[in-house]
């Protein structure tokens, strides 16, 4: 294998940002030409029956005259979401208490939960 070929599978520069379950990693590689281009990887951990575990990725090729752009829309749909929504994270799997309003205003969720509070300690795992 040539050093052309070897520095097109090297990474040039690279980051990863660890996100719970998910990872992404962020590589400059460059082009057969020498130009340089970006790589986004998300790589998803996902565990078998047996113990056993597989990640699932999924790859976005990102080249510069396209960064610009890419840059102004992802500010531009980030921007919108925290205005919203705002930064806080809302949802079952990042709060202990998060509760859907169906299941605030259910005389049936309301029954079931005291049952369960009722026949089990309240343990929490992340304690563990």
């Amino acid at each position: 294998m040539s050093n052309h070929e070897m520095m097109e599978k090297e990474e040039i520069y690279s980051k990863v940002l660890r996100a719970g379950r998910r990872t992404y990693f962020f590589d400059v590689r460059a082009t057969k030409a020498g130009d340089y281009y970006l790589t986004i990887t998300e790589s998803k951990k996902f565990t078998n029956d047996d113990g056993s575990f597989h990640y699932k990725k999924h790859k976005i090729y990102l080249y510069k005259e396209d960064f610009t752009e890419f840059n102004e829309i992802l500010k531009e749909m980030t921007d919108y979401v925290i205005s919203e929504k705002g930064d806080e994270v809302i949802s079952e799997r990042h709060q202990k208490d998060y509760k859907k309003e169906s299941d605030v205003d259910s005389p049936e969720a309301t029954t079931s939960a005291n049952t369960t509070t009722s026949r089990f300690t309240d343990v929490d795992f992340d304690d563990i």
